[in-house]
């Protein structure tokens, strides 16, 4: 283990969502940055820019082993596979809406099946209910309550999980997020996020902890603001 507690495992995940970040368009990252209306830090965050308007932001949350993924909840046979059931469905679904809607895509990728899709602005009642249905299952077997969070509250636009081999199903990825997963020594897209639309006072936000994330992690040293400073930025000391 690491001084500060973190495996060799876990910090090889976060290089490597890092990297792939930047050879993805995110030319901004920063490790273990604090969300905007939440409690939670990320272990990686990443923006990019838009065009004339504020751009993206994407979590990485890693995930070295099913211990750590599951947190030590339990499962039961009948639920797992009504779940499995219902993420079939929900590929399913959103398959066909892809056919039929092709402008939710968000054009982010040269491959239509890894390109991000925002299925929130679609009025889509049953897909809808199979998602809702998803979350309660998921949170039933694995307790995933911060992913569950993350996305309830729109910490960010994109979610990832950055995960080993081995480490969940594909029913068992929570709703909206994206995987990437390690593969002969780095990172590959197997299942796209569904973007999501957050407020530009939180991406402002998230932009300030990031750009302070990144000064402490170049500095190495403990950083304290005067009171006008957090009292305009909206930053605790």
């Amino acid at each position: 283990m690491k001084s500060n507690g973190e495996s060799p495992a876990h910090s090889e995940l976060k290089r490597l969502a890092i990297h792939w970040a930047l050879e993805n368009g995110f030319p901004a990252v920063a490790t273990e940055v604090r969300l905007p209306r939440s409690a939670f830090r990320a272990d990686v965050v990443a923006y990019r820019p838009g065009k004339n308007a504020l751009g993206l932001t994407a979590v990485f949350e890693c995930k070295q082993s099913r211990a750590d993924f599951l947190k030590d909840s339990y499962a039961t046979q009948s639920t797992r596979e009504r779940l499995l059931k219902l993420e079939e469905r929900r590929a399913t679904l959103e398959r066909l809406l892809r056919v039929h809607h092709p402008s939710l895509r968000q054009g982010e990728s040269l491959f239509e099946e890894f390109d991000a899709v925002d299925f929130d602005q679609l009025d889509h009642r049953t897909y809808h209910r199979v998602l809702r249905e998803i979350g309660i299952l998921q949170r039933r077997l694995y307790g995933k309550t911060k992913f569950d969070r993350l996305t309830r509250y729109r910490c960010a636009n994109l979610n990832y999980l950055v995960v080993a081999p081995g480490i969940l199903r594909p029913e068992e990825v929570p709703v909206g997020w994206g995987v990437l997963g390690r593969r002969d020594g780095a990172l590959q897209l197997d299942r796209a996020p569904t973007r999501q639309e957050i407020a530009d006072r939180d991406k402002l936000w998230q932009l300030h902890r990031l750009a302070i994330a990144n000064t402490r992690q170049a500095l190495a040293l403990p950083l304290h603001f005067p009171e006008s400073v957090t009292r305009v930025t909206g930053l605790e000391k």
